[in-house]
C-alpha cells in the first residue's frame, strides 16, 4: 500500500513537523485548520489548506467527523493526528478505517485499550512488566481508605480514563482520603467524562523515564532508547533529556526489554511510548502507561539516534514495515529539549495569547528549533500555550547543558512573555547540573528557593 496524499489533523509545531516529514517522502499534504490558523505558516506551506471551522477546538480540531470528512473530500489516503486533540481518540481511527483512509497510528481497538489505564495495567502485568503496587477500580471513598491501608501511605489516586496529571491526587494519610477521592473523581469526570479512579503507591522521589517504541503491527517492535522527563510542573513535562544517564546500564536494559515485551505482547503498530517511574532509592522501575501516538518530546530521541520518527510512522502506516533493525539503532551523545510556552510565570503560568513582535531564535551546531512561530505571528487564545521546542545535542550531558544555556541566552522573543527565563534558571541550577532531581524537584525545591530568595 503506497500513500500519496496526507491529511494533517493538527496545528502548531507538530503540524509543521509532520508536514516536513511528509514532504521529505514526496507526499502531497493537506492540512485542516481552524479559522484562527488560516494564516499560519503550516497553512501556507501545505499543498492545500482547508478551514475546518471557527477557532474553538471543539468546533474544528476536536470534531472527528468534520476532520475525516475534510480528509475524504480533499482526496487524502492517509491522516496523521499529531499529538493532543484527537490523536488518542479511537473514534478518529475508526472513522478513517470506515472511509478507506489510512490512520497513521495504532488500530482503534488498541488506542481504546491503552487509553483505559486499568486495562493497560492488566496488559502490562500479563506481559510481565513490573507495576507500582496498586489497585483495580475503586468503588467509593471507603473502598479507597481500605485499599490505601493495605498499600501504605502515601498513595496516589489516578483517573482510569486519563493522563496529563488530571484526576491525580496525592493522599498522605487516612484523614485526606475522603476529600482526595472526591476531588480526583470530580477532576476525572470533568476532564474525561469518566470519574473512575484507581490507586498506586506514591513514590516521593521518582524519576519519570519513558521508552520510545515503534512497531510494525506484524509482531516486530524496536526501541529508540529512553528519555528522562523528570523536570515537571503539575505532572506536565517541562524539560526532557535522552538518554537517562542517572540509570544504571543493567536497569536500562531491563527497562527497554520490559517496554518492548509489552508492545510485542499486543502486536503494537506505529509509534508509542511506554512510561515508567524510576524509584532511584530502590533501583526499581514501575510501569505507568503507554501513550499510543508520537510524543511532544520525540525530538530528543531523534537527536541521539539520528532517526526521523515521523517518517518512520508514515512508512509503517504505508505497510512498508520498519526501516531499521534494533541493532541499527545506535545512540550517540546527549540531547535536551525545553518546551517554550507563551506563559507568564510570575502569574502562576497563565497563558498569554497575543502577537509575537520579535522572534530571533538561536542557531548553530547541535541546535534545533521545532516551532511554527515567526515575527508578526499571532498566538490564538483557544489552544495550548506551547509555541516551540528548543532542542540541543552534544557529546555529553554537561556539554549539552552548556549548549542549551547558550541557546536560551541567545533566544529573543518579544510581544508575549515566555518560559525561556525559567528554563535558564533550571539549566543553571546546581541540582540539575549534578542530576540530583526528581519529578517534584521543580515545584518542591527550585520554586521554593525562588520564593525564599524573593522574600
Amino acid at each position: 500500500m503506497a500513500l500519496s496524499r496526507l491529511f494533517i489533523a493538527n496545528r502548531g509545531e507538530i503540524a509543521l513537523r509532520v508536514l516536513r516529514a511528509a514532504q521529505g517522502l514526496n507526499l502531497e499534504t493537506v492540512i485542516g485548520v481552524s479559522d484562527a490558523d488560516r494564516d499560519s505558516v503550516t497553512a501556507r506551506l501545505a499543498d492545500r489548506a482547508l478551514v475546518l471551522g471557527p477557532g474553538p477546538a471543539a468546533k474544528s480540531y476536536l470534531d472527528a467527523k468534520l476532520v475525516v470528512q475534510a480528509a475524504k473530500a480533499s482526496g487524502c489516503d492517509a491522516l496523521h493526528p499529531g499529538y493532543g486533540f484527537l490523536s488518542e481518540r479511537a473514534e478518529l481511527a475508526r472513522l478513517c478505517k470506515e472511509h478507506g483512509i489510512t490512520f497513521v497510528g495504532p488500530e482503534a481497538d488498541m488506542i481504546e485499550a491503552l487509553g483505559d489505564k486499568l486495562r493497560a495495567r492488566e496488559m502490562a502485568a500479563a506481559a510481565g512488566v513490573p507495576l507500582v503496587p496498586g489497585s483495580g477500580e475503586i468503588a467509593s471513598a471507603a473502598d479507597a481508605r481500605r485499599i490505601a491501608g493495605d498499600i501504605g501511605y502515601p498513595v496516589l489516586l489516578k483517573a482510569a480514563a486519563g493522563g496529563g496529571g488530571r484526576g491525580m491526587v496525592i493522599v498522605n494519610g487516612p484523614s485526606e482520603v475522603e476529600a482526595g477521592y472526591h476531588r480526583a473523581s470530580a477532576e476525572a469526570l470533568a476532564a474525561f467524562n469518566d470519574g473512575t479512579l484507581f490507586m498506586e503507591r506514591f513514590v516521593p522521589e521518582a524519576r519519570h523515564v519513558e521508552v520510545q517504541l515503534m512497531g510494525d503491527g506484524q509482531g516486530e517492535v524496536i526501541h529508540f532508547g529512553e528519555r528522562d522527563c523528570s523536570v515537571q510542573r503539575r505532572y506536565q513535562k517541562v524539560v526532557e533529556e535522552a538518554p537517562c544517564v542517572a540509570m544504571p546500564d543493567a536497569l536500562r536494559a531491563q527497562l527497554h526489554e520490559a517496554a518492548v515485551n509489552l508492545a510485542k505482547s499486543v502486536n503494537y503498530r506505529n509509534a508509542g511510548t511506554c512510561e515508567f517511574l524510576y524509584d532511584v532509592m530502590r533501583e526499581e522501575i514501575y510501569f505507568i502507561e503507554v501513550n499510543a501516538r508520537i510524543q511532544v518530546e520525540h525530538p530528543v530521541s531523534e537527536m541521539v539516534t539520528g532517526r526521523d520518527l515521523v517518517q518512520e510512522q508514515l512508512r509503517v502506516a504505508a505497510g512498508k514495515g520498519l526501516s531499521v533493525r534494533q541493532q541499527d539503532v545506535v545512540l550517540t551523545g546527549h540531547a535536551i529539549e525545553c518546551r517554550i510556552n507563551a506563559e507568564d510565570t510570575a502569574r502562576d503560568f497563565v497563558p498569554v495569547p497575543g502577537t509575537v513582535t520579535r522572534w530571533r531564535p538561536p542557531e548553530g551546531e547541535g541546535i534545533r528549533l521545532d516551532s511554527h512561530m515567526r515575527e508578526g505571528a499571532s498566538i490564538p487564545p483557544f489552544y495550548d500555550s506551547m509555541i516551540g521546542k528548543l532542542i540541543v545535542h552534544a557529546d555529553t550531558r554537561d556539554a549539552a547543558i552548556d549548549r542549551m544555556i547558550g541557546a536560551l541566552d541567545a533566544f529573543e522573543v518579544e510581544g508575549v512573555p515566555t518560559t525561556i527565563p525559567l528554563h535558564r534558571e533550571i539549566l543553571r541550577d546546581e541540582h540539575f547540573r549534578s542530576n540530583t532531581i526528581h519529578t517534584r524537584w521543580l515545584e518542591q525545591d527550585l520554586f521554593t528557593a525562588q520564593r525564599m530568595a524573593a522574600e
